[in-house]
């Protein structure tokens, strides 16, 4: 892979359909080894794909999963992927007991990856971007644990997450304890606003040509793009649950057309893993 190659971020947030917050109503978290898992549905087509382009990506596996699945880590590292972390259950971080329900929730999943042999994660993400000024404790725990970058804070407005003042490019977030790497994903300059144009909703939703013109505008700026997805997002035969209507557009709305997005995307683009670009434009000291 080229220098060039890791210009660009590609990322996946490695869960269940019914992990999903829209979805969290009809499963309730003590029943989820109950329903059947469709995980092997979309990461066998999306590990295909991405073999076949010569393509790299993150994996921000949630602990529950990599416990569940070790023969899965170890496949997307053996394949030349970045596995991270993505939290233990799918929590918002506010819904934890504080920074000492981070932290713990932090050690089960890098014990769950640590037992498929994979190296001990350096990248975060939380559920639904839920890092905010209400949860800006959370940097601390993760210098503390020595994580190196994170890709929680989503510089938008939004009803639920969001920072928007906050820088939209690479930038560092000083702690008490030192300092770590923040790593937003895509956002679309519109006047005084970020749009959310790097995450599975907006690339579903928007017409194709439309989305990739979005992100050349960003990469004319100087900037790399990093997008983040699902692998549900690549299950079109997935369940169809019933939810409030805007909820349900959202989660199911463009996705048998994903996978050949995904395609032209990569082929336009050179992607590597998010830990790959921080290293090529020094933000991170290479391995």
């Amino acid at each position: 892979m080229t220098n060039d190659a890791r210009r660009h971020a590609l990322s996946f947030d490695v869960e269940e359909f019914f992990h999903v917050a829209n979805l969290k109503h009809a499963f309730p978290k003590e029943r989820w080894d109950e329903v059947p898992s469709r995980l092997d549905v979309g990461m066998d087509a999306l590990l295909s794909l991405l073999d076949r382009r010569g393509a790299r990506a993150t994996m921000f596996f949630l602990g529950w999963v990599a416990a569940r699945r070790p023969d899965l880590v170890k496949r997307c590292h053996d394949a030349g992927h970045e596995v991270a972390s993505h939290g233990w259950e799918h929590e918002f971080l506010w819904d934890l007991d504080g920074p000492e329900g981070f932290d713990e929730h932090l050690r089960l999943t890098e014990e769950a990856i640590a037992a498929a042999d994979v190296p001990r994660p350096v990248g975060f993400r939380a559920s639904t971007f839920t890092l905010t000024k209400r949860t800006w404790w959370a940097f601390d725990v993760l210098v503390k644990r020595g994580y190196l970058y994170d890709s929680s804070v989503h510089p938008v407005r939004h009803p639920t997450y969001g920072v928007p003042d906050f820088d939209p490019s690479i930038s560092t977030v000083e702690t008490e304890h030192g300092s770590i790497v923040e790593f937003p994903v895509t956002t679309f300059p519109m006047g005084s606003k970020n749009m959310p144009v790097g995450g599975g909703g907006y690339f579903r939703l928007l017409p194709g040509p439309i989305h990739r013109a979005a992100l050349s505008r960003v990469t004319k700026m100087g900037r790399p793009v990093a997008i983040y997805l699902h692998p549900w997002e690549f299950d079109p035969e997935q369940p169809r649950i019933d939810a409030p209507a805007f909820k349900k557009f959202r989660h199911y709305v463009g996705l048998s057309k994903s996978l050949d997005r995904l395609d032209a995307m990569i082929q336009k683009w050179p992607f590597g893993t998010m830990r790959e670009v921080l290293e090529g434009a020094g933000k991170l000291a290479a391995r």
